[in-house]
């Protein structure tokens, strides 16, 4: 290894992009040189090498479930999510996910736990890196008329159908799907657990969050850009003031009451 005693700082930072394997014994040299800047900077990189070290073990465990399929002979796997099961307004969305085989990247993680401007950059990285994806929308209409559970698991039969590379196993955040025939996993906090779950959560919230970024366009007065359907104060008070729009979900409380009510009066 080069003797840092005869670089600059600025020489040193330059060898900290390069050294890679070699990271640790150059931060161990850092550290012992007689330059305070040197010893500081190495702390910082040492802070920033165990963070990059963490993370990557994070992701690791979150390949177990692949791993353990493609030692079983799976080549493709899907990792399928959902996002709006729980608002009273718009869709619920579907994502299915093919992600090469190992494949890891910095931040994915259940779409709850991503902030919003990391997720819409980590839904540019996996949509261009993924063997395949597919998304599916069940309107609110079909929600209605199917209930929120059966349209959800319409949408994720329909999600592996509209894939372009069969999969040649699923896993499936919480819901079973017994009529896949291919082998699949159902995991309750999937999108904690497994990378390819992870990654169709983040597909399936950002698609979804934009859909009801358009409808806040069409209905202002709900303020769908910011809650996003979900029953917030400004939400339910919005509701109260205007009545249902045609995006509610007439089987979901409180427009449920508020519709049977207006029967009623008629």
């Amino acid at each position: 290894m080069t003797d840092i005693a005869q670089l600059t700082l600025a020489e040193i930072k330059i060898l900290l992009t390069q050294e890679g394997a070699h990271m640790m014994p150059l931060l161990a040299a850092m550290a012992a040189d007689s330059r305070k800047s040197v010893r500081s900077l190495a702390a910082a990189e040492a802070k920033k090498e165990a963070r990059r070290r963490a993370e990557e073990e994070r992701l690791r465990v979150m390949l177990q479930y692949e791993e353990a399929l493609y030692k079983e002979g799976a080549r493709y796997i899907a990792g399928i999510d959902e996002a709006g099961r729980g608002p009273a307004a718009g869709p619920v969305t579907v994502a299915a996910v093919i992600l090469p085989a190992g494949w890891m990247y910095a931040g994915i993680n259940d779409s709850k736990k991503v902030p919003p401007h990391k997720r819409e950059v980590l839904y540019n990285i996996i949509a261009e890196q993924a063997v395949a994806l597919a998304c599916v929308s069940k309107s609110e209409r079909e929600i209605d008329n199917l209930d929120i559970y059966h349209a959800t698991m319409a949408a994720m039969y329909e999600a592996v159908e509209a894939l372009s590379v069969r999969p040649d196993a699923v896993i499936v955040d919480a819901m079973p799907l017994r009529d896949l025939p291919m082998r699949h996993l159902s995991l309750v906090g999937g999108d904690g657990k497994s990378l390819s779950v992870a990654a169709a959560s983040i597909i399936a919230k950002v698609t979804r969050d934009r859909i009801m970024e358009e409808y806040d366009g069409q209905y202002p007065q709900y303020g769908f850009g910011e809650h996003k359907g979900y029953l917030t104060q400004a939400h339910r008070d919005a509701i109260v003031a205007y009545g249902p729009c045609p995006i509610h979900r007439k089987s979901f409380e409180p427009i449920k009451s508020m519709v049977h009510f207006e029967k009623i009066g008629r």
